[in-house]
């Protein structure tokens, strides 16, 4: 399986790939559900290996563990899925 950080980089910088809408999923332990969030929303910083940030539509930031995402989908259709979740 590719690793999500794999995935969400070629978003970020394959452009041909990258024009597209993209939403990502993301277990929500508090809430337990996923949350599917617009890749807008993912703040992806340089060197960071473990987490990123989403910013909520209330203008909050959530740090998001790579290890929680469990779905990637773009334009409707869903392109890659943690096994077991």
């Amino acid at each position: 399986m590719t690793p999500i950080q794999d995935v969400l980089h070629r978003i970020q910088w394959d452009p041909e790939f990258g024009n597209a809408r993209f939403m990502i999923g993301y277990y929500d332990r508090l809430d337990d559900r996923i949350v599917r969030v617009p890749f807008q929303q993912v703040h992806l910083a340089r060197g960071e290996h473990f987490s990123f940030d989403v910013v909520d539509e209330d203008g909050t930031t959530r740090m998001v563990p790579f290890h929680r995402v469990r779905e990637v989908w773009r334009n409707g259709v869903l392109i890659w899925q943690r096994k077991g979740a």
